[in-house]
């Protein structure tokens, strides 16, 4: 955020440091020089260099592809018009890549069609690959499949029976193990992560078994042949070791279950493991690493330099509903509350592609290159720091390309260069996330929110009945959830007075967070904004911790950290049924370090007394929220006859400032309407607020044309699009230090073109 003025000094110093960090976690050789910024996101002036991520290559192999081999997936689930048997081996995407550093790659499937029930004929194997790189320069950007070995128990090693049991070759196949990753140690042996287990497996160069399965002790799942009837699996189904790294002098193993533990109390933990190669037994180290929401998975991981691990975080979202496509740079050194601390190295759902190189391929291609695949499984950093991703295509289920049509299985390199990048004088805060795109309040609106380069981010604060945080626009979640098709809490439909006014409906302190869970997230104008309704029933309820995080493990499109500017919803309710939302906030800053003055964040509220509650709890900048009319209502609940309008005079102005740092005001504040509409001329609201130290925030620019002033109206229809970026210059030409928006890539584009 924007600190007001006495704090700018140190927040440069903040901020200057944090991108020094930001660059030095990047792979080796990718790193760029730290973006030289004035004191803040909205003091930057011109341009600014950063680093981002560029497709510089790219190659695919058909998802119907088919290797030698006999026929494959009779029993495979149909979909995209693909029935199985298939005469061939099926190659269902890569799970895990090896650079041989001479243009062929290994690339290694998985089980096949994702059960042991139905990848008994799909044989195990690790294919040899030449990409034909399309780059900039041409190239066919095609995979060649050069050869392949096949993996097998011919040693006899494993003491449980198998599919192929009593052939001389005991090739394995999908309903044996389901392998996922794949190193190579440095005698040329392969190493398998593997999640049936989950176990370690060991293979020579050829293929061969050369030990039994090893064993983590005290995790077993439920596809594991050695389970004890009546014992209760502790790592969950698909959740084993789908990443598996190998530390650069080739002595550890460091494999990662993929989900959290079925017994786990914090659902968003990751456990990381270490293996000694050279003693070939576990060392009893292990690391918790915290992925960015409870659903998400640990996709793939790759050991760079300095003991540092690369790590794939991903959602089981594909297309235009993926919010979580990430690599994170992960120091096992450092500790972040109890986890790794984890960088963002790339957003996999934002890449320049100034060449073109993916375009014509689909959804996610042209201009900017994204990987929206539901399986994104693959990071290898290559000689000279790019990274090469690729995924696993679900044969012959995921189609995040072209709905309908298998996705090609893709390899994309990533180089990170240096760009020009315009800053704004304005910062734009992106209204409950970009609300205008995805569903409000969920983290898949405020990721679209930071690709569309918002400075800010912004998540309206309630309580659960256990006393935790969410974000929802308002307690009443009737209109932004699926409860009212939730038979099991029908009875919870209720009637409150919330703020002096009777509300009907379900609301957030009469669940606990685990009932919240279990609901989805719907578009809370689906009249307005039909397009977002698509989405409906996709994305859970966002705990307030889990945007935070989200903030701080990303960047804003010229470099900075993203901004978070909570705004606690009617707090003198809340503290009136005992679950005070001031304290519970306070403590989440502190545990995440963003609790300073210097930190990216703004708290907001239409009430003052909790502003000033927060002012003595915490040392980031408050916002004073100042409506067109009515009145705060802990004032109302008083007896205090102050309205909002008596807070914008001179003296309302001095106040806040004695307790807050930014005047947030709704808009019509700032620039009245005419009788017919238009806008009018600025009051002196901006001058005088920053005239008592304060900066103004101007809330809320939406493209539709039923929120916009006349003059910027295209048409009648109140819900078509209008002219939102000439309502974000005029608001800018007024001085306004930040504009919220539903829309942040229409404000940004408007604020810097």
């Amino acid at each position: 955020m924007t600190p007001t003025p006495s704090r700018r000094a140190v927040r440069a110093a903040a901020l200057a440091a944090a991108a020094a960090v930001a660059v030095s976690l990047l792979p080796a050789h990718a790193a760029t020089a730290a973006p030289s910024h004035g004191s803040g996101h909205g003091s930057a002036h011109g341009s600014v260099r950063a680093s981002e991520p560029t497709l510089v290559a790219r190659a695919t192999l058909s998802a119907d592809f088919l290797a030698e081999g006999p026929a494959s997936g009779a029993l495979a689930t149909p979909a995209n018009g693909r029935t199985g048997p298939w005469d061939g081996q099926v190659v269902p995407g890569f799970s895990a890549v090896l650079d041989n550093g001479d243009g062929t790659f290994w690339a290694q499937p998985d089980n096949g069609f994702g059960t042991k029930a139905n990848s008994a004929d799909f044989l195990l194997r690790n294919y040899l690959v030449r990409p034909d790189w399309k780059t900039a320069d041409g190239g066919s950007g095609e995979i060649a499949v050069e050869g392949f070995i096949s993996y097998n128990d011919r040693n006899d090693v494993l003491d449980f029976p198998i599919v192929n049991e009593g052939t001389e070759e005991r090739l394995l196949t999908g309903a044996d193990f389901d392998i996922e990753s794949v190193v190579r140690a440095k005698d040329g042996t392969f190493w398998v992560g593997e999640e049936f287990g989950p176990f370690l497996l060991h293979f020579d160069a050829e293929g061969t078994l050369l030990e039994a399965p090893f064993v983590l002790e005290g995790a077993q799942s439920p596809q594991n042949p050695y389970l004890d009837e009546g014992s209760s699996p502790r790592v969950k189904a698909s959740s084993g070791f789908e990443a598996l790294a190998i530390s650069t002098n080739g002595r550890y193993l460091y494999p990662v279950i993929e989900g959290a533990y079925a017994d786990e109390t914090d659902e968003r933990r990751r456990e990381i493991h270490e293996f000694d190669i050279r003693r070939g037994a576990y060392t009893g180290r292990t690391w918790s690493y915290q992925a960015d929401q409870a659903g998400n998975v640990i996709g793939d991981a790759f050991a760079v330099d300095g003991g540092d691990l690369l790590l794939v975080e991903r959602d089981n979202f594909e297309g235009d509903q993926a919010v979580t496509k990430r690599i994170y740079r992960v120091d096992l050194d450092a500790d972040d509350g109890g986890y790794v601390e984890k960088t963002r190295v790339l957003d996999a759902l934002d890449i320049a592609d100034p060449d073109g190189i993916s375009e014509g391929s689909g959804y996610g291609t042209g201009e900017r290159f994204s990987f929206p695949v539901q399986s994104f499984e693959t990071v290898v950093q290559l000689q000279g720091g790019d990274l090469l991703i690729a995924n696993d295509n679900n044969y012959p289920g995921n189609d995040a390309r072209t709905p309908g049509t298998p996705d090609d299985t893709e390899f994309a390199i990533v180089s990170f260069e240096k760009s020009r990048v315009q800053a704004a004088d304005v910062d734009v805060i992106a209204h409950r996330g970009a609300s205008g795109y995805r569903p409000e309040h969920t983290l898949a609106a405020y990721e679209q929110a930071i690709l569309q380069c918002a400075d800010v981010i912004e998540p309206d604060v309630v309580a659960t009945k256990d006393g935790v945080l969410v974000a929802r626009h308002e307690n009443e979640i009737g209109g932004t959830t699926d409860v009212a098709n939730r038979p099991g809490f029908a009875d919870r439909r209720t009637t409150k007075v919330i703020d002096g006014v009777s509300v009907t409906g379900w609301f957030t302190e009469d669940f606990t967070l685990a009932e919240l869970r279990t609901l989805r997230a719907t578009e809370r104008l689906p009249l307005v904004r039909p397009a977002n309704s698509v989405f409906d029933g996709l994305y859970p309820i966002p705990t307030l911790d889990e945007v935070i995080d989200l903030a701080r493990h990303s960047t804003t499109c010229d470099g900075e950290p993203v901004g978070v500017a909570p705004e606690t919803k009617h707090p003198t309710y809340f503290d009136g049924i005992g679950l005070s939302l001031e304290e519970p906030l306070a403590a989440a800053l502190q545990a995440d370090g963003l609790d300073g003055a210097d930190a990216p964040v703004v708290i907001q509220s239409f009430e003052t007394g909790n502003l000033r509650e927060l002012d003595a709890l915490v040392d980031v900048p408050l916002a004073q929220l100042v409506n067109s009319s009515g009145a705060p209502y802990d004032l109302v609940a008083a007896g205090d006859p102050r309205t909002y309008e008596d807070l914008v005079t001179l003296d309302g102005l001095r106040e806040i400032a004695e307790y807050a740092d930014v005047v947030g005001a709704e808009k019509s504040r700032i620039i009245p309407r005419t009788a017919d509409g238009s806008l009018g001329r600025p009051t002196s609201l901006v001058r005088d607020a920053h005239g008592q130290g304060l900066e103004v925030h101007a809330w809320t620019l939406r493209l539709e044309n039923q929120f916009l002033p006349a003059d910027f109206r295209s048409s009648a229809d109140p819900v078509a699009a209008g002219d939102l970026a000439g309502e974000v210059r005029a608001f800018a030409a007024t001085g306004v230090d930040a504009v919220f928006s539903d829309h942040p890539d229409i404000a940004v584009a408007a604020l810097i073109g």
